[in-house]
């Protein structure tokens, strides 16, 4: 509550109507705080969790918390993010040995990539005392994780004709992990609903046909492996949660041979960063072998990349649930007869917000991430846009 008559003087007055209206502007914001002291809102800016600036006086804080607003605002929703089946024991090999025919005629999903028994790699790379990347803190966290790349490519091929950026998450990750210290399996993968909330489709329409495409896919695990379905939420989104980029190209050259050399010169700048091209997936030539319409590109393809020491660092030090948004997929379509290629990728700091991380040296490693990739892409002569 607030009292005016407890302010005795005009600049007391316009600090304490300032702060009322913050108040209530932060019913929008959740990333503002507020604690009351003698009738005054007083303002403790937060960005990721961190105390970013504790107000004093008026001007002080009005100069700061706008600059500070500027950084922290973001979409509100209230929303589910993840999805999991809790299965009791060991459930990992019964989960990989399933993902054959039988499963693609339940769900009309394929398994385009598969990686199995990350911990494995994690183990001999990390935890050898002989390997350079040797991790004093090594500590063996996981029995197993496993990532599933999967589409459904005869249901995407209409809703990617009218909303490419839904190959953000196409293929998605069909993760699988078991912590050591647990004797519970997790198998899930990231609400659909969220998927498209952070490539930022909004047709009703393209939403119920995305959503509704997982309905036989969760049906089939529950039916197959039963357990406990545990569904986590979030509030948030960034403000911009997509990068977005679009190259220009000499038309007079061989589309195919521009490709390869683009492909090829992508490829060694992210691997000489440490980055491992993780999956590819073409969809034009997909549906040329499908024998599906696909005319509206001349071009149309998925890269998956990973970095091994990043990743290494969330999944295995306690989170390996964010393990939904990995590997990170970056798209890339040339429309019919254009010379402009439109790339789009998820910004990682959707993780924060979306899995609610709080670990500060992984918000700035995330924040490092987001960053690197942008100036990657810029070194190809990306433009940077704002949206497809």
């Amino acid at each position: 509550r607030f009292h005016l008559w407890k302010c005795r003087s005009l600049p007391s007055l316009v600090n304490s109507l300032f702060y009322q209206l913050l108040f209530i502007y932060s019913l929008c914001l959740p990333s503002i705080k507020y604690f009351m002291i003698e009738y005054f809102y007083i303002p403790i800016i937060f960005y990721n969790e961190r105390i970013i600036y504790k107000g004093t006086s008026m001007v002080c804080n009005l100069i700061k918390i706008l600059i500070t607003l500027s950084f922290t605002t973001s979409i509100l929703y209230c929303a589910n993010a993840t999805r999991f089946n809790v299965v009791e024991g060991f459930a990992g090999e019964k989960f990989e040995l399933a993902l054959g025919e039988n499963f693609e005629k339940a769900t009309g999903f394929s398994v385009s990539d598969t990686h199995k028994r990350i911990n494995d790699a994690y183990a001999k790379r990390y935890g050898n005392r002989e390997h350079l990347d040797y991790d004093e803190a090594w500590d063996n966290n996981l029995d197993n994780l496993g990532f599933f790349a999967m589409s459904n490519d005869s249901r995407l091929n209409s809703i990617l004709k009218t909303a490419p950026q839904i190959a953000a998450f196409a293929p998605f990750n069909q993760l699988m992990y078991k912590k050591t210290k647990e004797d519970m399996t997790f198998i899930g993968h990231m609400d659909p609903e969220t998927m498209l909330n952070i490539v930022g489709v909004e047709d009703i329409d393209i939403r119920q046909d995305f959503i509704s495409m997982f309905d036989p896919l969760d049906k089939w695990i529950n039916e197959e492996f039963g357990g406990k379905v545990a569904i986590a939420t979030y509030d948030s989104l960034p403000l911009k949660p997509m990068m977005n980029f679009e190259i220009e190209f000499d038309t007079e050259e061989d589309l195919s041979e521009y490709l390869e050399k683009f492909q090829e010169k992508f490829e060694f700048a992210f691997e000489d960063k440490k980055y491992i091209i993780a999956g590819f997936k073409n969809f034009k030539e997909n549906y040329e072998d499908l024998g599906m319409e696909f005319n509206e590109y001349d071009a149309f393809f998925v890269y998956s990349l990973c970095h091994f020491t990043f990743s290494y660092n969330i999944f295995n030090k306690g989170r390996p649930d964010i393990g939904v948004f990995a590997p990170c997929s970056m798209y890339m379509y040339i429309k019919k007869d254009s010379n402009t290629m439109m790339i789009g990728m998820p910004k990682l700091s959707n993780w924060v917000a979306v899995m609610n991380i709080t670990e500060i040296e992984n918000i700035e490693s995330i924040e490092k991430m987001d960053s690197e990739i942008i100036l990657i892409m810029k070194s190809l002569g990306a433009k940077e846009i704002k949206s497809l």
